[in-house]
This record gives structure tokens, sequence and C-alpha cells, in this order.
């Protein structure tokens, strides 16, 4: 069980949320939904205990599991395998490391007090279950799509995608009473979210999830908990639903309806009080009933209904793309490898003015290390790539890695522009609904579609004429990625994206798809659609 009293949770010194209180019992499973910036991820991390609270408490029986949203694994050394960290859900890893240890001490001394030293921490190991641990391992691993073989690899040789599967491995396998899973669907293909459904739907515990998927939404929730927060510096109000995302969605509409109502009464009541005042408020004989009816008017607006819906809808526009030469790529016999893993190699394509080109491939095939070495972030094993003249390339990143701790949206913006003024900065970041004092906090803090609407505002600014875009709609909620599909869709600068997103895909209508890992250049056509999900 968990149980939340009287939360609240700070973010950049604004109160995203107080007084929140809820209880989620052994088999609930909880839907946390809200606009982007709704506080949704921070107060997760809260509960998860990430961030501390300012205010109110957290309580849970048992163990608790938090998927965070973008699982960095950055305190984990590369050269961890896979296997060994998802071990260390439950704290394997620590005894193969004290049987690995015990064992060297008594090949170098096999004294009997070595020895029984040795066969204690083995048959303790087997009592907990460590003989069996590894194929438990490897049955969840292959339910979310993680191949086999990857579970051997060091983890500075998977991409950001496997990465986050080892994660969401790792905290089911450790068996927690209570799970806070974040955007648990991101990266997966359609058969692995299939299996997540299965898995969370037959989960006993008690589970928080925040999702854009509205298929996991709607088949693995018992109830949602929805954060409405109308303005950036506003404090958010919860509301509670029972019932999968159709259901809240239409008690949703309804509640709006009826609000809508009692506020249409309340101003017609506030009018009507208002007119008696205006005309008997400047009578001697009338001063003391037209004083009170003031004081009720106020009490009125004071505890009235007020609605908080967020009604704000991105409306995007991009800048039109500098020229630049006919021919924009040339990539010439690419190849990637890590210790123990050749990634890909021979790719070879290029991309001209204007081209959209979607790269396809399974989680692994090399989508993500193409885009890095496109980019400049890493280089080829072998191979070279182009580029044209005037050729200015920008690149996101699925996994924000250049928002930094320590700097404001403000700063990003300046480094990402390159000197631009104050105002069109603040101008920029209000069109992806970045405004007021929230340009002046911390990036690092920003939730995960904060992030993402930042991080496109950078390109936008950067005023290029190429977007390397990694998986650029994930985190946002569906109004977001439909204003930014839409704006990509009219933009006339070159495209090379990799995503999962099929409405995103359809919206961008891609010239040709490059088939990872072999790539292969396919002209596009609708039945790649298919495929998108699967990739």
């Amino acid at each position: 069980m968990l149980q939340v009293t009287n939360l609240r949770v700070d973010v950049g010194g604004v109160t995203l949320i107080d007084g929140i209180s809820f209880t989620v019992r052994a088999g609930e499973k909880v839907g946390l939904v809200g606009r982007n910036g709704a506080g949704k991820t921070s107060m997760l991390k809260v509960i998860g205990g990430a961030n501390e609270a300012a205010g109110g408490s957290v309580r849970f029986d048992g163990g608790l599991g938090y998927l965070p949203q973008d699982p960095r694994l950055d305190m984990i050394p590369d050269d961890v395998t896979a296997l060994r960290h998802v071990l260390s859900g439950r704290g394997f890893d620590e005894a193969l490391d004290r049987i690995d240890k015990l064992q060297v001490a008594m090949e170098g001394d096999p004294s009997t007090r070595n020895i029984e030293r040795y066969t204690r921490a083995l048959e303790r190991f087997r009592m907990d279950g460590g003989y069996s641990a590894e194929s438990e391992v490897r049955r969840l691993a292959s339910g979310i799509g993680l191949a086999d073989d990857k579970l051997d690899l060091p983890l500075g040789a998977l991409s950001g995608g496997q990465r986050r599967r080892v994660e969401v491995v790792r905290i089911l396998f450790a068996g927690s009473d209570v799970l806070l899973l974040d955007e648990p669907t991101n990266h997966l293909d359609a058969d692995a979210k299939l299996w997540m459904l299965d898995f969370l739907a037959s989960y006993r515990g008690a589970l928080i999830v925040i999702s854009h998927d509205l298929d996991l939404l709607d088949e693995a929730i018992t109830r949602v908990i929805h954060l409405d927060r109308g303005a950036d510096t506003a404090t958010g109000q919860m509301h509670e639903y029972k019932g999968t995302y159709t259901q809240y969605t239409n008690a949703r509409e309804a509640d709006e309806v009826r609000l809508a109502k009692e506020i249409a009464m309340q101003a017609k009541e506030i009018d009507r009080l208002q007119n008696i005042v205006d005309r008997f408020g400047a009578k001697a004989t009338k001063a003391s009933m037209a004083h009170s009816l003031e004081k009720r008017i106020d009490r009125l607006k004071e505890n009235g209904p007020t609605s908080v819906r967020a009604r704000k809808t991105l409306k995007l526009k991009l800048p039109a793309p500098p020229h630049c030469a006919k021919t924009v790529l040339e990539a010439h016999e690419l190849a990637v490898s890590y210790p123990g893993l050749d990634v890909f190699e021979d790719v070879t394509f290029d991309a001209g003015r204007g081209d959209r080109v979607l790269v396809m491939g399974l989680n692994g095939a090399g989508k993500t290390s193409l885009l890095r070495v496109l980019a400049g972030v890493t280089d080829p094993v072998i191979g070279k790539v182009k580029w044209g003249m005037g050729v200015s390339v920008g690149y996101y990143a699925q996994e924000h890695e250049g928002i930094r701790s320590g700097a404001s949206l403000v700063q990003h913006m300046q480094e990402a522009t390159g000197g631009m003024g104050d105002g069109e900065i603040r101008g920029l970041l209000g069109m992806f609904g970045l405004v007021g004092d929230k340009v002046w906090q911390d990036a690092s803090t920003l939730s995960g579609g904060e992030k993402t609407k930042l991080a496109l505002a950078q390109l936008v600014g950067g005023k290029h004429n190429v977007l390397l875009l990694d998986e650029p709609t994930n985190n946002l909620d569906p109004g977001s990625r439909t204003a930014v599909a839409d704006s990509l869709s009219s933009w006339g600068g070159t495209l090379i994206v990799v995503s999962h997103d099929a409405e995103f895909v359809e919206a961008l209508q891609p010239d040709r798809a490059l088939l990872m890992p072999d790539g292969d250049v396919d002209h596009w056509h609708d039945d790649f659609l298919e495929l998108v999900t699967l990739a």
C-alpha cells in the first residue's frame, strides 16, 4: 500500500502541488494524467524518493520500484553487464561479488575456515533464489523485447532504448510491492508494449503510472488521478476518477460542462447583485444594504467555482531554412562497433535539400548510433560523413543529452542561438508553452515533456536547414505531438528522423526509408507505416 498525505512539491521556487492526499492499495492501478508541466513527473520523483518533498509525507509497505522518465544509469560503470545490473534489483550482484572474493581467498588459502565461508555464501545464494534468478531475468527481458545476447553485453555497448529496457527489467525483477512507472512504454515496439500491458494488468501490487500511451491507460489502470494546473505559476489541484482513461475523459468532460454551467450561474448572480449595488450604493438610506451586498459578491468570487482546465495548445511556426547546396549529405561506408558488438557496417546513403528520411530498424539496429555519427557526437569506426555547402545541422537527442543541470532555459537558448536577444528568446520559448518565470528555471528540473519542448525550441532558434530528430515526440502530450508534427510537415528543410510514433510519421510524409542495420534505402510507401511501431 502507498499513502500520500498533504504532499507539497516545489520546483524552481514554484509550488506545483500542495495538500495532495491519496492512497493506493494493493491491486489498484492508478494512471497519473495532466498536461505537460502539470507536475506529474515531479510528484512521482518525490514519491519515489528521488527528490525531497517540500511538505507532507509518503508512506509505503514493502519494497518500492521507481522507473524515472529518463533513466540515465550515469552512476553505473559502462563495463557492468546488463545482466549484472538487473540482478542488482534484488542485491544478487553484491552476493556474486562476495562469492567471487571468497573463491579467490579460498584458492589462495584452502583452509577449513575459507572453505566454510565460501560454502556458506553459496548456500545462502541458493536459498535466496540466486541460481534461478538469471532464468527469471532472461524471461522478463524476452517479454520486453530485449534480446538474450544483449544481457551479456556491457551497458556502454547498448543503445538508449536498450538501456531503458534493461532498467525496466531490473525494476520488474526486483518484485516491488509498489511500482511507480514514468512512461514505461517509451522505446518499446508493439509486441513489447502488449507484453507490458499484460504484465501490468496482472500485477498485484500498488501501481502508479504516467503514460501518454492511451492503450496502456485504457487496459491496465482502474483509477485516474488528474493534476490540473491552469497557469505555470499556479498551484495544481487533484481530481480523482474511477475507471479507465476513456471513462475518465467522459467523466471529465461531463464535469467541465457542469462546472461551466455553475460558473455561468455565478456570473449571472454577481451581475444581478452588482446592478443592485450600482443603483442604491449612492443613497445614504441604502448604503448599509449595498455594503452587505458587496461583501456577498466578494464571497461569491472567492468561494465560487472556477475552471482551471488548461486549454493551451501549441501553435508552432518554424522559420524558413537557410539556403544550402542541393546535395545536403553524403554518408559513405559507415560502421559503428563496440567491444563485443558490431552495431552496423557499410551504411551508404545520401540526402537532398528538403528530403525527409525515416531511419527504421529494430531496437539495437543502430538508429540512434547513426544519428550520433551524423551529428558529430561520436566517430564511426570507418567511413565518412560529408555535408553540403551551407548546411547547418541541428540534433535532437532522445535522452535530452544537451540539457544540463545548473543552466536556465534562457542560458540554453542563448548558447543554441548564438546570442539571440532575451526578448526573442522568451518569445520563442513562449511559442512552445514555456513562459513566465519558468524561463529562468534550472532546465534539469523540467518535466520530460518540457525538456522536449526546450530542445525543440533550441533547434528552431538555431536556424538550421537540416534536423536530426531521435524520437522527438516522446513525453509530449497528444496536443503537443500534433502541433510538432504539423509544423515539421510544412517545413522546407531536410529531416532525418527516428520515430516509433506512426501518426507523427504519417504527418511528416517521408520520401525515403533507411532500413538499419543493413543500410538499405527504399522509396517511402504507406506499407512502411505498419512497421513503424514494430521497429
